[in-house]
């Protein structure tokens, strides 16, 4: 489907809005998956931890408190960004382990819905999720790291039974359309080619 709009005899082509959702459980890959479909598709890519370093640059992160505030400004600002695509016609992609109602203090699933159906437009969805006891291992030994931004560091250990509870609190979380589900145990098992063909097809849909 195409949208067009005449005005004073000229021709102006907006293509329907589209919007690629990556989220699911921690550590489960997603950023990484994000960065490559960005650059297959060629349509820009948002990932929250690193929009989230950015807006942070030179900020003193004092707590897990204040970490999470700044996390709410994060998916309000890739929120406005996404919307400014999506009022001109332009594909764009959002990485988070965005939340269903009840989780945080912000609906984070009713906001994306509320943007699309704003613009009349469903989204695809990505949710990756996996083993939990794999995924925590992962998860402790990346928060170690030096790469990772102090303003995405936990700043302690959690449990594996902490971590796991954050997971299941994503399960639920949906804006409607057409989601493809991605097991990410093992990176190795993952059928990445796969995924990106779901994406160009969705690209294509009118």
């Amino acid at each position: 489907m195409i949208w067009v709009m005449l005005r004073h005899k000229a021709v102006t082509i907006i293509m329907r809005p589209k919007l690629i959702l990556i989220t699911g459980y921690l550590a489960a890959g997603k950023s990484v998956f994000a960065r490559r479909l960005s650059a297959e598709l060629r349509v820009p890519c948002i990932v929250k931890d690193t929009f989230k370093s950015a807006l942070c640059d030179g900020v003193d992160v004092a707590s897990r408190e204040e970490s999470s505030r700044f996390s709410q400004i994060t998916f309000n600002g890739m929120l406005y960004i996404a919307e400014r695509f999506i009022e001109n016609g332009c594909p764009v992609i959002l990485e988070g382990n965005f939340t269903p109602a009840g989780v945080k203090k912000t609906d984070e699933a009713g906001a994306v819905k509320a943007l699309l159906d704003r613009y009349g437009c469903e989204a695809l969805t990505y949710k990756f999720s996996g083993d939990t006891y794999v995924l925590y291992q992962r998860f402790v030994t990346r928060d170690g790291t030096p790469e990772r931004e102090s303003v995405n560091r936990m700043g302690y250990t959690p449990t594996y039974s902490e971590f796991d509870t954050w997971c299941r609190n994503l399960d639920t979380f949906s804006v409607g359309g057409e989601v493809v589900e991605a097991d990410t145990t093992d990176f190795d098992a993952v059928e990445y080619g796969w995924l990106i063909d779901k994406a160009r097809g969705y690209m294509r849909e009118g």
